[in-house]
């Protein structure tokens, strides 16, 4: 079964140090059985300090980095102010037991972590807003991306903050399980199945007046349409904005273009189907709105890596192709 390793360094900031415990631990296959087993350490098996008023009993030490398939570490007190804390010696000597292909997964400021460790360099990465400037200046070999909610590697993550972490979880769920699985334990959670990574972070900016329209009504709608092709004209018009308009504030609520976004939902919509039913790939494509099974397998293949039908093997075991 695969490991999931939660790190608790002294001041870890409780809701975070949860997340991952939550999201992988609701987990499960068809049957009900887990799918993975989460344990949490720390770096001497005592009690930690986290940042409220209140201390953490944890079971693990040190030790429980080399039985990791996933490390997780949540945020704790360091930051711009606390240079030598953000990889003490002990720290260190944990993250070098970690077992080759081990995928390593900070949320928040805990990149600072993965950044003095040189985890990150030469690589995109994401850490809270607040802290994107001295990060980048700090580590200027890292490619900081401040509007995105997470960034993936492949066996280094980060996530931008708080919430983001359980997008992040989220998204590891789906790679790992597919999407039917990460959207069960999204509604057991309750919290939204899918934000992409490349979703704006929520930035601090002025409020919008009440009168002033959103896209939200029009991505709404768009996910229903997937199946036909779709303008940004006709997407504009929709939303009732020119196209000039509707572009700029797409952008702007959801961090990425409208066309982008129409792609990424549907090679989402692919996936489920693929998934979850045993329709054709050309039929795939056409509901999708790919046009062609040609189309459909560039776009997954970018996506994931693999083709529809080896998509499907690997999450429908048995299902025809």
């Amino acid at each position: 079964m695969h490991r999931v390793v939660v790190v608790a360094l002294d001041g870890v900031y409780p809701f975070e140090l949860s997340i991952p415990v939550r999201i992988f631990g609701t987990a499960a296959d068809a049957d009900g059985a887990p799918l993975y087993e989460v344990v949490t350490c720390g770096l001497d098996g005592g009690p930690v300090r986290s940042s409220a008023d209140f201390t953490i009993g944890v079971e693990h030490g040190p030790e429980a980095f080399a039985t990791a398939d996933t490390l997780v570490i949540p945020p704790f007190t360091c930051g711009p102010d606390a240079e030598r804390d953000w990889l003490p010696e002990p720290l260190a000597r944990a993250l070098g037991t970690l077992r080759p292909g081990a995928r390593i997964v900070s949320i928040c400021t805990a990149s600072y972590v993965l950044a003095a460790a040189g985890l990150l360099d030469g690589k995109p990465a994401t850490t809270h807003w607040n802290e994107a400037g001295h990060f980048q200046r700090r580590f200027p070999a890292i490619r900081v991306d401040a509007n995105v909610l997470y960034v993936d590697n492949g066996d280094v993550l980060t996530a931008a903050g708080v919430v983001s972490g359980i997008d992040l979880c989220l998204h590891l769920l789906r790679k790992d399980h597919g999407s039917e699985v990460a959207n069960r334990v999204a509604r057991l959670c309750v919290v939204p199945p899918h934000r992409e990574g490349g979703q704006a972070q929520y930035i601090e900016r002025p409020l919008p007046e009440e009168t002033v329209a959103t896209t939200s009504a029009t991505r709404e709608w768009a996910v229903g349409e997937l199946h036909r092709p779709l303008s940004l004209a006709e997407l504009a018009a929709h939303a009732r904005m020119s196209v000039r308009t509707f572009s700029r504030r797409f952008r702007e609520e959801v961090g990425t273009t409208p066309g982008q976004w129409l792609t990424r939902q549907r090679v989402d919509l692919a996936r489920r189907l693929l998934e979850t039913t045993d329709l054709t790939v050309d039929r795939v494509a056409a509901e999708a709105g790919f046009g062609t099974a040609v189309s459909l397998r560039q776009h997954l293949a970018t996506e994931v890596g693999v083709s529809p039908t080896a998509y499907r093997r690997t999450f429908r075991r048995g299902a025809p192709g």
